[in-house]
């Protein structure tokens, strides 16, 4: 068996990150937070971030689901970490402690990250760190976001805002794309992809991609795409072609797309224009490839091809996404670009 060689991801200069816990805990939230900030990268076995989690209160406490929860200190945990997530709050209509508040707030001027899941805005919103600033939370809450905020700009169908040393997600499933966003911000769009692999979820939903959704739960098991769908990865040069398609999954032509869509959300040819651009990605902050190359690669055909869905789709060209990860990268392990 051939032997595959771990590639060592560059971490970012803190990787200390410390998991806030309260009374009432949102356990899926904090159980979200823990599976995508907590485990090895697999390829390499090295932990991407020092996980430590503080508590609000002393001592053992209550979490949603009946479970009782003792953690590794109190909110001295948040002096000198890289990064701080806020899993959700027991409820928007309950303050955060004063104490939380003076903590946040001098983590933030010491230039610490601040990371909210769901109503984990609130408390952010409280001390005043989202002044000026785009949020977003819950669907549901949203309103109640900018009624009590009103220095805040929310913006009430996004998954995730980055404001660069503040970022918010909405509720559920947001969550999990906000952690996927933050291990694609520090460490690049592969060990992003490994991760979301191992959680079993997709590896890149845009920020702005809306939060509800209009498709029906199917009412029966229907035969997986899952074999189709690792095939057309795997020849990212093939062009679509639906009949093709249908016949392989052994479908017609309109079951196939309805099939596809209940499975992935979107058509076809938006299907493959994602897995192209993440390909694209990767390539682009991986590499020293020249642009034509990377447009092959990646199924675009011509860099002509891979610029015009650079600016449609991620608003920037593919030598800015380069530069500007290569420059993050620099920055975050303290180094300078060359002159």
């Amino acid at each position: 068996m051939q032997k595959i060689e771990a590639t060592r991801v560059s971490a970012p200069q803190n990787r200390r990150l410390v998991l806030l816990a309260y009374e009432c805990l949102c356990t899926f939230e904090f159980g979200t937070a823990v599976e995508a900030f907590g485990r090895a990268d697999e390829l390499t076995g090295e932990p991407l971030y020092e996980l430590s989690v503080a508590s609000v209160e002393e001592g053992s406490f209550g979490a949603q689901g009946g479970v009782r929860l003792v953690v590794d200190g109190g909110l001295e945990l948040l002096e000198g970490a890289g990064t701080i997530v806020i899993p959700g709050w027991r409820s928007i209509h309950e303050p955060a402690p004063d104490r939380l508040i003076a903590a946040l707030q001098n983590a933030h001027r010491n230039g610490t990250r601040i990371v909210s899941i769901c109503a984990g805005s609130f408390v952010l919103g409280a001390a005043g760190l989202l002044n000026g600033k785009r949020a977003t939370a819950h669907w549901n809450s949203t309103d109640v976001l900018a009624q009590r905020f009103p220095e805040v700009q929310v913006e009430h169908g996004m998954i995730y805002v980055d404001e660069g040393s503040i970022i918010t997600s909405a509720g559920g499933a947001a969550g999990v794309d906000l952690c996927l966003h933050l291990i694609r911000r520090d460490y690049g769009i592969e060990v992003a992809n490994r991760t979301a692999r191992r959680m079993v979820t997709p590896p890149l939903r845009e920020g702005n991609q809306a939060q509800l959704i209009q498709q029906p739960v199917p009412r029966y098991q229907t035969r997986t795409l899952a074999p189709l769908l690792d095939d057309l990865r795997s020849h990212l040069n093939t062009p679509l072609v639906i009949e093709q398609l249908a016949t392989q999954a052994g479908m017609s032509r309109r079951t196939f797309l309805r099939r596809f869509h209940d499975a992935t959300g979107t058509t076809p040819g938006e299907w493959m224009l994602g897995v192209r651009l993440e390909k694209a990605c990767a390539l682009l902050e991986n590499g020293s490839l020249s642009i034509d190359r990377v447009a092959e690669q990646a199924g675009f055909g011509s860099p002509e091809t891979l610029r015009h869905h650079f600016r449609q789709r991620l608003g920037t060209t593919p030598t800015k996404w380069r530069k500007t990860f290569l420059e993050r990268s620099l920055k975050e392990r303290g180094a300078r670009m060359p002159a």
